[in-house]
C-alpha cells in the first residue's frame, strides 16, 4: 500500500469548510495519533466535517474529529472522539491563536492526508461567509458546470 515517490495521499477533505468560510491562511500541521488511530486513518475511516481547532494551554488541539475504532484492534482501541494534539512550531501556534482571538476568525481542519507515512492536517484560519456569498458561489459553480457541459456536447 506504500506510495511510490513519497507523494501525498489525501484521506479526507472538509468540503463544508470551503463552502461555509473564506480561507484566510493555510498551514500544514502534524497530528499526534495512537497506533490504532493511524491504522484507521490509513483505511480512510475519518470524519472532520464538524471538527474545529481550539487553543489550550499554549497548544492547539483538534476537537470533534471522528476516527473510527480500528476493526482489528483489541481492548486497547482508541476513543473515537478524543481531542488530538496538533504538532506545530511555537511561532505558528502563537500566530494562529492571536489571529483567531483578535480578528474573530476560527481555525478549522481543511484536509487530512498522509505524507511519507505520517498523518498531516491542513488547517485554515477562516472567517464565516454570509448567506449571499454562499449563494453566489453555488451560482458560479452551476454556471461553470453548464459551460463545461455545453463545450463537451459541442465537441461530439
Amino acid at each position: 500500500m506504500a506510495e511510490k515517490g513519497g507523494g501525498d495521499r489525501s484521506i479526507v477533505t472538509n468540503k463544508k469548510a470551503f463552502h461555509d468560510y473564506h480561507v484566510l491562511q493555510q498551514i500544514e500541521a502534524g497530528l499526534a495519533l495512537t497506533g490504532t488511530e493511524i491504522k484507521s486513518v490509513r483505511e480512510g475511516r475519518v470524519n472532520i466535517r464538524e471538527a474545529y481547532i481550539r487553543p489550550r494551554s499554549g497548544e492547539l488541539w483538534l476537537v470533534g474529529a471522528h476516527i473510527a475504532p480500528y476493526a482489528s484492534g483489541s481492548y486497547h482501541n482508541h476513543e473515537p472522539y478524543r481531542d488530538r494534539k496538533l504538532l506545530l512550531h511555537r511561532s505558528e501556534i502563537e500566530e494562529l491563536s492571536g489571529a483567531s482571538a483578535e480578528q474573530g476568525a476560527t481555525i478549522v481542519p481543511l484536509r487530512l492526508y498522509l505524507k511519507r507515512g505520517k498523518a498531516k492536517l491542513e488547517i485554515g484560519l477562516v472567517k464565516g461567509k454570509k448567506q449571499y456569498d454562499k449563494r453566489q458561489a453555488i451560482a458560479t459553480r452551476d454556471a461553470d458546470r453548464a459551460m463545461a457541459r455545453a463545450i463537451r456536447s459541442r465537441d461530439r
